[in-house]
């Protein structure tokens, strides 16, 4: 039997608490630049992945959430710390609150960035016309690296700009096509709502004021279902809060691994 693969990685700084970055469904590692740079400067090691079919990490069959967790917490094995704090953003949200929920012992705390606990219905009109959007443009000849850039605008307030938006955009537009894919219908699959109640460690909610794909209101109710748990809401910015204004987010970010750890 063929041993599971373990995710492309990198590994930066030094310290007592790891932080584990999960990219979203549009991304990759590479993206995170601003945030390693605030982290290691204050002090934490950090770990960013490529999750399962992005960057050099090759796609499994099938894909899912769950699937991706399982991987995650492959790599904790081999390359997290003794104390892990998972910040998921969007997809990399949900991969962290499942991560929970199959190895709560590798989980030290959760800082949950623009994500959800569940999509509602894969079979929901609002949840199949969210794939249509993503895919439409695929089967009708265009390339990601055509049609995201605008895709990906749409999904950020109408000020963002700089070289974390530019990155953002760069970095989503060499992913592959099955990888695009695979992951948009992941995500209208996942359904996390039975983990809320069984967190038990110091978690951030951060939402952002104008996100239409995972709206603040519905971060905000989440953050009451999970115990002791932080929200905040960046104000002017839409899904990428850590791209759109990343000194704002940081910050955010340090304040409360300051005072929980």
């Amino acid at each position: 039997m063929t041993k599971p693969a373990i995710p492309d990685h990198s590994v930066t700084g030094a310290g007592d608490i790891t932080i584990v970055l999960l990219h979203g469904a549009f991304g990759a590692k590479d993206y995170w630049r601003a945030q390693i740079q605030a982290l290691v400067a204050a002090g934490y090691r950090v770990l960013a992945w490529d999750a399962p079919g992005y960057g050099l990490s090759p796609l499994p069959h099938p894909f899912s959430v769950e699937v991706a967790a399982e991987a995650l917490g492959r790599l904790l094995d081999v390359a997290g710390g003794t104390r892990n704090v998972l910040v998921g953003h969007s997809m990399g949200g949900m991969i962290a609150q499942r991560a929970f929920g199959l190895f709560p012992d590798k989980v030290a705390g959760l800082i949950l960035s623009a994500t959800s606990a569940a999509f509602g219905r894969p079979d929901g009109e609002w949840q199949q016309q969210f794939v249509r959007d993503r895919v439409a443009p695929l089967d009708a000849g265009q390339s990601i690296a055509e049609y995201t850039p605008g895709m990906l605008r749409q999904m950020m307030g109408s000020n963002a700009h700089g070289s974390a938006v530019d990155l953002v955009i760069g970095t989503v537009g060499t992913m592959r096509e099955e990888t695009f894919r695979a992951a948009v219908t992941a995500i209208v699959h996942y359904d996390g709502r039975d983990i809320l109640p069984k967190i038990n460690v110091p978690t951030l909610c951060i939402a952002g004021e104008g996100d239409r794909t995972a709206p603040a209101a519905v971060m905000e109710k989440m953050t009451t279902k999970i115990a002791g748990a932080e929200y905040v809401c960046m104000k002017g910015v839409g899904h990428f809060g850590w791209a759109e204004q990343p000194e704002a987010f940081n910050d955010i970010v340090l304040d409360f691994l300051r005072r929980r750890f």
